[in-house]
């Protein structure tokens, strides 16, 4: 009877040295078949991961690519403000244009001169802006540099046409600029960045401070300006993305709230810094 009990426990012993045998082996398969699929997730989050940078990339190239070709679309525009909207036809409409520009910048222009012309926003009782797109970037310069000496004593005023995203950016700097000059300081907005001329607390001289730009590297890689010839100028802060001179809202009115009434293009500032 004793032998027999004597197996018995040497058969439960056995069994219990296969049981936790087979447990080990059976957690052995489980971690190295998890470790597996790990392995292959990873390797498939690996390849998406790199798959999303690159549509990422391509897609900013793409939008980098729209917004030069939208910029140089309207490198010939030029935004009129304030003219009467009497006409009744396309025709009409450029040769107020047309006249418009003779009277106040004294430049002969013919039809040939004019590639498109059109107002934007909904009617109201203000009128509307005019872009006018003319067939040489030479005749936009013309006017560009004649314009505040000759609207200076009128309502009328123009612009660049810059494209709805400008706007917007231009919009969210006039905040910031105008606390720049409540401290007295000059405060411009140049397309889509802010450019800040501080006084000199001590002298009251003006100098101006080199903003980085692609020129010239410095040691530590960084890039600066050539320094100018005229040392005594001044200090410049430049905004790290948009900003300078304070822009019209008028222009991103027209074309973000057409429901809108418009204040009277009076109110806006003629001087357009661009």
């Amino acid at each position: 009877m004793e032998e027999v009990m004597n197996a018995l426990r040497k058969i439960q012993s056995e069994l219990d040295a296969q049981k936790s045998t087979i447990l080990k082996c059976g957690e052995k398969v489980t971690e190295t078949v998890t470790q597996n699929i790990n392995n292959i997730l990873q390797e498939k989050f690996k390849i998406w991961d790199e798959k999303y940078e690159h549509l990422k990339e391509k897609l900013e190239n793409q939008e980098k690519r729209i917004y030069f070709l939208e910029k140089q679309a309207r490198k010939n525009n030029v935004v009129f403000f304030g003219i009467e909207e009497t006409e009744t036809s396309y025709q009409i409409l450029e040769n107020i244009i047309i006249n418009f520009v003779k009277k106040y910048f004294s430049l002969d222009l013919d039809h040939r001169d004019i590639q498109e012309v059109k107002r934007i926003g909904k009617k109201s009782e203000r009128p509307r802006p005019i872009i006018v797109t003319f067939t040489t970037l030479g005749t936009k310069i013309k006017i560009f540099k004649q314009r505040r000496e000759a609207l200076k004593e009128t309502t009328y005023y123009v612009t660049e046409d810059y494209p709805k995203e400008i706007l917007e950016k231009r919009k969210e700097l006039q905040a910031q600029a105008k606390i720049e000059m409540e401290k007295g300081n000059i405060a411009k907005i140049i397309y889509d960045k802010l450019v800040i001329q501080e006084k000199n607390k001590t002298t009251g001289n003006k100098k101006r401070m080199l903003t980085l730009s692609p020129e010239t590297p410095t040691e530590n890689g960084t890039k600066t300006q050539t320094n100018k010839k005229n040392k005594h100028h001044t200090q410049i802060k430049r905004t790290s993305s948009l900003s300078e001179g304070i822009v019209k809202p008028s222009m991103l009115n027209f074309l973000v709230n057409k429901n809108q009434n418009n204040t009277h293009a009076s109110q806006c500032n003629k001087t357009d810094n661009l």
